[in-house]
């Protein structure tokens, strides 16, 4: 089914910001392990992992629709230095994924091509969910201190 050229364009864009947010993930899961800090370490694993099936499925409706899949342009990605940098990071970056996916939403129900505007509002709700996750984190280093939170990040 030939699908609409720039919604396309919009899901190319959308699918380079998925790319982005896997590697800081894995960086971010990676350096936690790293520092013993399994829970965290898991909990930007699984991360990584939803925003890899975010780019699947971008990258399965952008074939139905004709399109070719863009997997070689990535964002800048931001890594923090430290926890708290890097769930400002992940902040920011979901933010920015949310405003995207709401214009690429609007653009999908403009061109009439209402499959693609339901799937592109699964994964937006999905990025509601990991910004609720980073503010959760976020408070909780708020509420109990960094020193704290982080003996709380520990292996079991």
């Amino acid at each position: 089914m030939k699908g609409n050229v720039e919604l396309i364009k919009t899901m190319n864009s959308l699918l380079a910001d998925e790319l982005t947010a896997i590697n800081q993930y894995i960086v971010h899961a990676e350096m936690n392990a790293n520092w013993g800090y399994e829970k965290l370490h898991k909990h930007f694993e699984k991360r990584a992992i939803t925003e890899m099936k975010h780019a699947s499925k971008l990258i399965g409706r952008i074939l139905f629709l004709e399109g070719i899949p863009t997997v070689s342009l990535l964002r800048k990605i931001s890594i923090g230095s430290d926890v708290t940098k890097q769930l400002a990071n992940d902040h920011a970056a979901e933010a920015g994924a949310v405003k995207s996916y709401n214009e690429a939403i609007i653009q999908a129900g403009e061109v009439k091509d209402h499959a693609t505007r339901d799937m592109l509002q699964a994964i937006l709700n999905d990025e509601d969910g990991h910004i609720d996750g980073i503010e959760e984190l976020q408070d909780q280093v708020g509420q109990m201190t960094l020193p704290v939170f982080l003996a709380t990040q520990v292996k079991e």
